[in-house]
């Protein structure tokens, strides 16, 4: 299937691309973009048959073959099955490299058992999966000679301390944070210099996509509008590296950030043309992503979309805009309805109350507000506070939100005022025992709103 593709890439690198072996790639893992979701699941079951075989050479790399292609399953999918697959997979690799012969290769094997545990960290919210994904990366560079093992332990050394300082830090935390990825991305460079058909290209870009995302985390925390100009700056020179005719898919992930980042650099800077373009180049790379190649990258994209859209909404008061927000939220519940376990789940139905709470209040509907409870009183039955504590918290502060338009909009409380002022209480707990400043104030503000009730508000006003 991709026999012309594959003598291009060897052609320009100058190099023998590996030999054709089970599968629609071919066993080259740079190709695993341009299949969709249903043909890569098919390439993985493809790798297990390969590895499994009696006559396979050199089972332990394909083992580690397999665990790659199951690790970008359950990146498109959520799927925790598919996670499960590329954990065990890596393990298995590891456990059959001798890291004492091969030990670039044992150490290469490590790192897919620890991105494996960095990805369940951020599909499922566990926090612990970042700590064993760190304990792993250590190890694999205390073994490691040098090389592709070597730069990607330090890129992941580098991603599992910054998520766990991005609580607590300052902006100068972030810089210094964003400042360890320096060396192993210009090492994955010079490997992709000499390599082209190497899998060095893809995740220097892939590092890059991950210090970025960490610098929106962290600009979006602080407010620090230089912090998302960094971030920008990260996406765009990522993706003017790659190819969008053979790295769709991660050419479309940095433009969903680079769009990220245009959108909250405007929401931090007030400059609503910014927002403008976020949302517009959010949209184009939409042109490009299906949900049938991947699913939760569609749906993010939506997502950061329907973000954008709310940004616009509040700059302009349109109602328009809200309701397109609306629009995005639900297209992306096509996807996570079936990914229940996700965190961006109760983020996305959350943030889809309150663009109803919004359009509530500026057409004095109550039908709308309705709806909005009533979708967020099943969300929140559905949240696991001790499994995703962050999540019941926004979804606390969300419904408080609602209970606060309906006040303002009947000017009558039966009740609403110290239901949401409970709601509140709760999920500043959550904020403070986290570190969340930014969460933790919006929390503090509606709950002197709500405890000052309409006076204060007609003294603001």
């Amino acid at each position: 299937m991709f026999e012309l593709g594959r003598e291009f890439m060897r052609m320009f690198s100058g190099e023998r691309v590996r030999p054709h072996s089970d599968g629609l790639t071919g066993g080259d893992p740079t190709l695993l973009e341009l299949l969709d979701l249903n043909l890569l699941r098919q390439e993985a079951k493809s790798a297990d048959v390969a590895a499994g075989r009696i006559s396979a050479q050199d089972k332990a790399q394909r083992r580690l073959d397999a665990a790659v292609v199951w690790r970008e399953v359950a990146r498109r999918s959520g799927d925790a099955v598919a996670l499960r697959k590329a954990a065990c997979a890596a393990e298995t690799a590891c456990a059959a490299f001798d890291p004492h012969r091969r030990p670039d290769a044992w150490a290469r094997a490590r790192c897919e058992q620890a991105l494996a545990g960095l990805l369940g960290a951020e599909l499922f919210g566990d926090p612990g999966l970042d700590a064993a994904a760190g304990a792993s990366f250590r190890e694999a560079r205390g073994v490691a000679r040098g090389g592709l093992s070597a730069a990607l332990a330090d890129i992941g050394l580098a991603l599992v301390e910054a998520r766990g300082q991005m609580m607590t830090g300052d902006a100068e935390a972030a810089w210094a944070a964003a400042a360890r990825f320096n060396t192993p991305i210009a090492a994955l460079d010079a490997l992709a210099r000499r390599s082209a058909a190497g899998p060095a290209r893809s995740l220097a870009a892939e590092a890059r996509l991950w210090r970025a995302d960490l610098l929106c985390g962290w600009g979006a925390q602080l407010k620090d509008a230089a912090l998302v100009r960094a971030a920008i700056d990260d996406a765009a020179a990522a993706a003017d590296r790659l190819d969008l005719a053979y790295e769709p898919l991660t050419w479309a992930r940095a433009e969903v950030l680079r769009g990220q980042g245009l959108a909250l650099w405007g929401e931090v800077s007030g400059d609503v043309d910014a927002v403008a373009a976020g949302a517009t180049t959010l949209a184009g790379a939409l042109d490009h992503l299906t949900r049938d190649h991947s699913p939760l990258d569609w749906a993010r994209t939506h997502i950061a979309l329907a973000h954008a859209l709310q940004c616009l909404g509040e700059a302009s008061a349109d109602e328009r805009a809200y309701e397109q927000a609306v629009t995005c939220y639900d297209r992306a519940n096509l996807v996570l309805k079936d990914a229940p376990a996700t965190p961006l789940r109760g983020l996305a139905a959350g943030q889809r109350a309150m663009c109803l709470a919004r359009s509530a209040e500026l057409t004095g509907d109550l039908a709308v507000l309705d709806t909005a409870e009533a979708a967020l009183k099943l969300e929140l039955a559905a949240l696991q506070p001790r499994r995703d504590p962050v999540a019941w918290a926004l979804a606390q502060l969300h419904l408080a939100r609602l209970y606060e338009a309906r006040v303002d909009i009947t000017g009558k409380d039966r009740g609403e005022r110290a239901a949401g002022v409970l709601a509140l209480d709760a999920a500043l707990d959550v904020f403070g025992d986290h570190g969340l400043r930014s969460l933790s104030i919006m929390a503090s503000e509606a709950l002197e709103r709500l405890r000052a009730g309409p006076a204060a508000k007609r003294t603001a006003v």
